[in-house]
Formats: C-alpha cells, structure tokens, sequence
C-alpha cells in the first residue's frame, strides 16, 4: 500500500487525534516524500493580520490581511496559498489551481490594486505543518489521519469552521458518523 499522500490533497484529523494543534483539523499537503511531509492548516484562524505581523514600509504590511495558522512549526515564518498565478508570481502549483508560495513584491501589488481580489485568492498562514521521514507514514497507518482528494475551491471559499466536517463527510462509508463524533468520546 502506497501512504505517500500527493500534493494538494487534504488529510482530516482522526477522531481520535487530540492534540490541540490538530484537533478536528484539515491540513493542506504540500509535499510529501522519503524523507518527510510538508503542510499548512487550512481551519485555524489567528488573531494576526498583516499590519501587526509584518512592517509598515510594504505594502502589505499597510493592509489588514487575516493570516490563519498554518501549524506548530516556523511560527516565524509566512507561508503563501493561492489561486492567482497571474497576480502572484512564482509559487509551485500543488495541485490543479492551487499555488503554494511566491514572490513577496507580487503579493503587495496585488493587495494594493484590487484588495477584494487578495482577500478571494489568497491566504497568508504563519507556521506550516511538518513530519520527519515515515512518521506521516506511521500515522496514516494508524488511522490518525484521514486523506481526502483535493479540493482547491474549498481552501478559499466556504465555512472553515465546517472544513473537517464537509471533508470527513466527503470520505463516505468509511467515515459515516465521525462527523457528529465529539473531539473526546468522555465529552458524551
């Protein structure tokens, strides 16, 4: 059985995944390989936004962008997703429409001519989600996570509050009832 999980796929927590940092979470994969696995946290909002995170002097630290959280890993770093490759250079295409990175100056000139268009194609997280070689392996095994297809119109549009609920209800059979599960059975 092959556990490599492609990029652009989503993996659900498992119900019995506790840990507050995954906790009913959806993660984006990014990269998966030999030697580790890469992702950002698709439903965890900050209170950060990019006035108080990054400087004044660029043009994106001038706008009040939302950052979510991408995961406990590099908190100081920014991590870019988005849908608009001809407003945002550079950045590998993960999966079909969906970038992962890009150039920083293309990300303030487009927050600056069409603010809207930013905020409907793009999502700025601080952190990532990482695994060392066959430990995502040894966890997928276990059933701590649950992958899904892609779905890149997911990541921008809809609830986030309902990701981990429309994802695990997309996984079918398999999954039916999770979604109605509490995150701890002793919370019944």
């Amino acid at each position: 059985m092959d556990l490599l999980v492609p990029p652009g796929s989503f993996l659900a927590a498992g119900p019995d995944l506790l840990d507050p940092n995954f906790l009913h979470a959806v993660v984006l994969i990014g990269q998966h390989g030999p030697n580790g696995a890469y992702g950002l946290v698709l439903n965890r909002v900050s209170p950060h936004t990019t006035d108080v995170v990054l400087d004044d002097s660029l043009a994106l630290g001038r706008a009040k962008v939302p950052i979510s959280l991408g995961g406990p890993v590099g908190l100081d770093t920014l991590q870019i997703l988005h849908r608009a490759p001809e407003r945002v250079e550079g950045g590998v295409e993960v999966c079909d429409g969906l970038w992962l990175g890009g150039e920083f100056e293309s990300l303030g000139r487009y927050v600056e001519s069409d603010p809207e268009g930013f905020q409907r194609d793009v999502r700025l997280f601080l952190g990532y989600s990482g695994w060392g070689a066959g430990q995502l392996e040894a966890e997928l095994s276990a059933g701590t996570w649950l992958p899904a297809p892609p779905d890149a119109a997911r990541v921008f549009e809809g609830d986030l509050k309902g990701l981990w609920r429309d994802v695990v209800r997309r996984l079918g059979d398999s999954t039916e009832g999770f979604d109605h599960q509490p995150p701890d059975p002793s919370w019944n």
